[in-house]
């Protein structure tokens, strides 16, 4: 359960360096792919919005059987280990346009028929979306409801003929949502009961809006979905009816560690491109490579690299392990990724924002060079934003991690006494006791996920390290640990100083005057 990495001694964890040679041929072939038939178009890509291009490069993927990753054998896909597909989402990051297409086409729009299709459901879609004949999109968001999913005006009427349900609303920010063919679309059945339905284009009554002007990802489509009364055949339901909040938080805790992964692929580009280009850069006479700021910048990014390579690796094993413990069943992945509900979000929350400080000192590094569009970090950066919006926001998943653990551990949690110095899954415990009368206080749930989050990316570092032998895992486990206990400590501070109040007091002030002063 997911309470157990601060509760229990953890003494092994999954690690990169365990994959075994299958699993990195798999890595490689993705790669390869990305570099040889991907990053050639990806200027066109920026420019055109050409799908026709988008949808061919998710054929080739297809071809060499990388969107079927997570579809049965018996409908066409591989059914790779979470282990592997974690590994193939980080080798096919290097274009976020793409990856973002690929990642909802092959997570987010197909894992939800795997999940908790019938049978007949995944007859007909699966080998589709498995060939990327079909492209599949995911629309949960809705223009007024933004992260509070539940609060969906979609909704869907069953025909007097108990054949049909009838879709109307409005879908938001939907990716692959200009050309896909299928969307998984979620709506209230008779006013109250949130449902998921399989919805096809040709059903009619379903169109995408204009293409979003965005910040980043402009290879990518994105768009509204709207739905006027779209029948729906009452067998392309979902999971059951007035449970699609099952269907819709089981497939996201998935999608925040492929998230996670994605990002890990994107910080190792990143880093390489700075690398080479505070090598060759000059002034004052010597490569900037030779200053110990830029050395810094290029040393912090690849500890936070590291840290988040151990922590991706580490939750994809454990649920891969669990999975295998539960056997044949035919919802073992999703049971095992609903066990660690509280790592995954873990995970996106650190991964978004390691991957916003590589992206960020990218563009310093470049110095003028990183603000023009020439130069890989400008979209590097555009395209990274996102990531803390995505697969719910990091204040949402902040408060769930919490909220989750807190609630699953129970009784069990809380500890009398403060702990040693340096013990961050003491220091949590001893937080969550002290904070136990002030969690419906946001900013204490989140203060009480930033000290979590510390704890795992810390154990998670040094138990590879351990593993690995090799000391430049050890050192950077070491930097890491250093700034991860002063900011779990301020988070401590900040919960019983007053902090909290104080802010409160402020936001309270500008709001009221509606202007700084």
């Amino acid at each position: 359960m997911s309470k157990s990495f601060i509760l229990e001694d953890t003494r092994e964890i999954f690690t990169p360096e365990d994959l075994s040679e299958q699993q990195r041929m798999i890595g490689r072939t993705a790669s390869e792919f990305v570099t040889r038939e991907v990053l050639p178009q990806a200027e066109h890509l920026e420019h055109n919005k050409d799908y026709e291009m988008l949808r061919g490069l998710l054929r080739q993927a297809a071809d060499i059987g990388l969107t079927g990753m997570e579809v049965p054998e018996q409908y066409g896909g591989m059914e790779l280990e979470k282990v592997s597909t974690v590994h193939v989402t980080e080798s096919i990051s290097r274009y976020g346009c793409f990856s973002n297409t690929f990642n909802v086409h092959t997570g987010l729009g197909l894992t939800p028929i795997a999940w908790f299709g019938t049978d007949a459901q995944k007859q007909r879609y699966l080998p589709k979306l498995a060939a990327a004949e079909w492209v599949s999109c995911y629309c949960l968001t809705e223009p007024q409801a933004g992260s509070d999913s539940r609060n969906s005006r979609t909704r869907a009427e069953l025909t007097p003929d108990g054949k049909h349900y009838i879709l109307n609303g409005e879908k938001m920010w939907i990716t692959n949502g200009g050309f896909a063919d299928l969307f998984i679309v979620f709506g209230k059945v008779a006013g109250d009961k949130f449902t998921a339905f399989i919805v096809e284009k040709d059903f009619g009554g379903i169109r995408p809006g204009g293409e979003e002007k965005k910040m980043g990802l402009h290879g990518s489509s994105t768009t509204s979905v709207i739905l006027a009364d779209c029948h729906v055949p009452v067998e392309n339901v979902l999971g059951e009816v007035g449970r699609g909040h099952i269907v819709a938080f089981n497939v996201l805790n998935f999608g925040r560690l492929k998230l996670a992964a994605g990002a890990v692929g994107t910080m190792k580009q990143t880093l390489q491109h700075s690398i080479k280009y505070a090598q060759e850069r000059t002034a004052f006479g010597k490569p900037i490579a030779e200053y110990g700021l830029i050395r810094h910048k290029l040393a912090e990014m690849a500890v936070r690299i590291y840290v988040t390579e151990s922590m991706v690796y580490r939750m994809a094993g454990l649920i891969d392990a669990r999975i295998r413990e539960l056997g044949d069943r035919a919802d073992a992945s999703r049971l095992a990724l609903e066990e660690y509900a509280v790592e995954c979000a873990l995970n996106k929350v650190f991964a978004s924002e390691a991957l916003a400080y590589c992206v960020d000192e990218a563009v310093q590094i470049y110095g003028g060079y990183g603000f023009h569009q020439d130069y890989p970090p400008e979209r590097a950066y555009r395209d990274a934003r996102v990531a803390r919006i995505f697969e719910g926001t990091n204040e949402i998943n902040r408060l769930l991690a919490a909220t989750m653990l807190l609630k699953r551990a129970g009784k069990d949690l809380p500890v009398d006494k403060a702990p040693n110095v340096g013990d961050l899954k003491g220091l949590f415990r001893w937080a969550a006791g002290m904070a136990a009368k002030r969690l419906e206080e946001q900013e204490v749930l989140a203060a009480l996920t930033n000290i979590l989050m510390e704890a795992y990316a810390v154990e998670s570092a040094e138990l590879r390290a351990k593993k690995s032998g090799n000391p430049a895992h050890a050192t950077m486990a070491e930097v890491f640990r250093h700034e991860a206990v002063r900011r779990a400590e301020g988070e401590v501070d900040a919960i019983t100083n007053g902090v909290v109040g104080k802010r409160r007091a402020i936001a309270a002030k500008v709001l009221e005057q509606g202007k700084y002063s």
